[in-house]
């Protein structure tokens, strides 16, 4: 099989995640890793065996065919846009970018240069919520009628040791998490059509209480609580809350809701279960084994996009998916301003299932 060389661009809190992901497909190979901080580089470089390299060097190698990029959001379209005009497919932390002029800027510069995007979340395709896809595919729970999702928490200042941009333009509750929760939803029910939504902020300052910034007071420039209500394109109506301000919630993560019965999804920020199921004749809920393997980690949508390049297929965790999870946040904020439902004028493919039986490491037969 073809191998795909790839580089790393930044190597901060969760590339290791990505380094030990990407190992798990044999047609992946970290060729270089870089960051602002060449010694954080380096350091990344000893603990998975690889080189450290100048962001410049990575670029200019014709060897590397696809740049990861985990730099963080604000520097997410610089990077993908560098990439791209170095005739690199790129694959992108979440989001794509935090506004949407960038997010179009990338996807007309790859499409102009014949190369892909790709964007997390990959968690989609673990075995929690593409057992999940198969249930609803399979008909089990009937026509979906709606869908829940919840996400919250009090921020991440007691426990990040970087956590300011959480709170900046391109953070805050809806950007961070959002595209965990939207992403599955797409996967699950398909693109959206409209939203509304109510947003605030509740704490205008947040306390560092984490090393090594503690004591640090942050400025919050961005909604800390959002609301949202979702259109979906096939009827589906879904209810969204993710929230950087609550203390403590009894609250489901995704429920999936038919005209035959009701699905629970595990958390989307993970590749397992478990699965829930409980059918309209049933007394209780039930735990569904899962179809497809949850032995995975970021990096999935890397390998993904690698096969799809070697077979000349479409890969699932696609810049068209990743802009219109965040045209609909974005206009979750837009809808609130003014108290309006806000057409999405974006539009993507609903991503392919996984097939089942696919052997470790292999994302094909």
């Amino acid at each position: 099989m073809m191998e795909i060389r790839i580089g790393i661009i930044g190597c901060g809190n969760i590339s290791p995640a990505y380094f030990q992901g990407c190992r798990a497909f044999d047609i992946l190979e970290v060729v270089a890793c870089a960051d602002i901080d060449p010694n954080r580089a380096r350091a990344r470089a000893e603990e998975f065996g690889t080189v450290a390299w100048p962001v410049e060097q990575i670029l200019a190698d014709p060897a590397i065919h696809i740049v990861v990029n985990l730099t963080v959001p604000k520097a997410h379209a610089e990077v993908n846009l560098a990439a791209i005009a170095a005739d690199k497919h790129v694959y992108c932390e979440k989001p794509l970018a935090i506004n949407l002029s960038d997010g179009l800027r990338t996807l007309a510069a790859a499409e102009k240069k014949g190369v892909r995007v790709g964007c997390a979340p990959d968690t989609f395709l673990g075995g929690g919520i593409q057992t999940c896809r198969k249930l609803i595919d399979d008909g089990i729970i009937g026509e979906t009628v709606a869908a829940t999702a919840f996400m919250t928490c009090r921020g991440h200042e007691s426990w990040h040791p970087n956590p300011a941009f959480y709170y900046q333009p391109g953070g805050g509750p809806m950007l961070d998490m959002g595209p965990y929760y939207l992403t599955a939803l797409v996967n699950l029910i398909g693109p959206i059509r409209r939203v509304t939504g109510s947003t605030r902020i509740t704490f205008p300052e947040r306390l560092v209480t984490s090393q090594p910034h503690y004591g640090t007071r942050i400025k919050v420039e961005t909604a800390t609580h959002v609301a949202g209500v979702l259109d979906f394109a096939n009827g589906a109506v879904g209810t969204i809350i993710t929230s950087f301000d609550i203390w403590a919630a009894n609250l489901p993560r995704i429920e999936i809701y038919g005209t035959e019965g009701s699905i629970s999804v595990p958390d989307p920020n993970r590749f397992d279960g478990p699965v829930l199921l409980r059918r309209a004749e049933a007394s209780d809920w039930s735990e569904i084994p899962l179809t497809h393997s949850a032995d995975l980690g970021r990096g999935i949508g890397v390998a993904d996009m690698a096969y799809g390049l070697v077979h000349g297929r479409p890969h699932r965790a696609s810049g068209e998916l990743a802009y219109h999870v965040l045209e609909v946040m974005h206009a979750f904020e837009d809808a609130s301003r003014t108290g309006r439902h806000v057409d999405i004028e974006s539009w993507c493919v609903q991503p392919a299932a996984l097939p089942l039986g696919l052997m470790p490491g292999r994302l094909d037969g």
